[in-house]
């Protein structure tokens, strides 16, 4: 009898496998479509009734969504965690997930005192001084690793700016790695790092507001770098990224409310800097230089341009060179850790 009663379990696991062989992958997407709809049940149940998601279940959640093909979920599962807002510990988890993505990723390091350095706001109202910023740093002997996304709609991408001035763009984590060592600079493209969350990037329009994926390629630091310079343009988020960042045990960051969203200091009134060391986060306050305020105006593109070449044969503006000096500042600290005399901690 108990050998029957085993023949006969071995033929009824047999039978299931068999199914699941003859149905290929369906029985795996309903398991994903479930575990999707019970993470967008939690997030998605209004001002009081929302939950959030720890570490391990938003790359969990994340992960999901990288492999299925359910688009209505991931619509879903956006515009909650957008309504809801995400916490540390989410884009933390979420940074996990598509890290997972990016072939070669923990196989290579940059190297010691390197910077990273995430642009993807591009400008439309002044030059980008934080790339001629990473150059002159770049000729300082501190290297940088540039990432971002070739084009911007309105705006001008750092990838626009940096292909004029002669900098090396490369696919591969292997293949930046070598030019880093050689050029002390280089730039890497999202597409190229993570296709999957490029995607989530792109969804924008369709969506028609900004999702979390633009703080997480932000905060990916592709080639683990020691320092990074992040810069962001919603209040809320200075306090997130340096949490996150504390969870995925970055050595140092700093960030700040940037010029139009890019890692740019302000050279006049800053707002908003957290300096993040180990697990340590503090807020800054930087002096104002006394140079005229960022401008407001939208600039023809072409003299975006103008003045990026401008600044780089050595003919910045007064506000240019303030932001040029204080951006050097920022590097030099995000490399080796040295705080300039003139950055003051606040009191808490």
């Amino acid at each position: 009898m108990v050998i029957s009663s085993l023949a006969l379990k071995l033929s009824i696991i047999d039978h299931y496998y068999d199914l699941i062989a003859r149905q290929g992958n369906c029985g795996l997407n309903r398991l994903m479509n479930h575990t999707m709809s019970s993470y967008i049940r939690r997030i998605a149940r209004g001002k009081y009734g929302s939950e959030h998601l720890v570490q391990h279940e938003a790359r969990d959640a994340l992960l999901h969504l990288f492999e299925g093909s359910d688009e209505l979920q991931m619509g879903a599962f956006l515009i909650g965690q957008r309504m809801k807002g995400e916490t540390s510990e989410e884009i933390a988890g979420f940074v996990d997930a598509s890290r997972t993505l990016i072939p070669g990723f923990g196989e290579v390091k940059g190297s010691a005192g390197c910077v990273d350095l995430p642009c993807y706001a591009g400008k439309r109202r002044a030059a980008p001084v934080h790339l001629a910023a990473a150059l002159k740093a770049r000729d300082a002997g501190i290297p940088v690793f540039v990432h971002g996304v070739e084009q911007i709609e309105g705006r001008v991408s750092a990838w626009q700016r940096l292909d004029t001035a002669g900098v090396r763009r490369e696919e591969s984590l292997d293949a930046a790695l070598n030019v880093l060592a050689h050029d002390g600079i280089v730039y890497t493209d999202l597409a190229d790092l993570c296709p999957p969350l490029f995607r989530i990037y792109n969804l924008r329009p369709r969506l028609g507001v900004r999702t979390f994926a633009n703080t997480v390629a932000r905060l990916l630091n592709p080639l683990r770098c020691e320092g990074q310079l992040n810069g962001f343009f919603h209040t809320p988020y200075a306090e997130k990224m340096a949490g996150a960042n504390a969870l995925l045990h970055q050595p140092r960051s700093m960030i700040f409310m940037g010029a139009e969203g890019e890692p740019e200091l302000y050279a006049d009134r800053q707002k908003v800097v957290a300096m993040q060391e180990g697990s340590q986060i503090r807020m800054l306050d930087l002096p104002d230089s006394g140079c005229e305020p960022y401008p407001k105006e939208i600039a023809e593109l072409d003299v975006i341009a103008e003045r990026f070449a401008a600044i780089l044969q050595g003919q910045p503006a007064a506000r240019e060179s303030a932001t040029l000096e204080r951006m050097m500042a920022a590097f030099c600290w995000a490399s080796g850790g040295e705080m300039p005399s003139e950055w003051k901690i606040k009191e808490a």
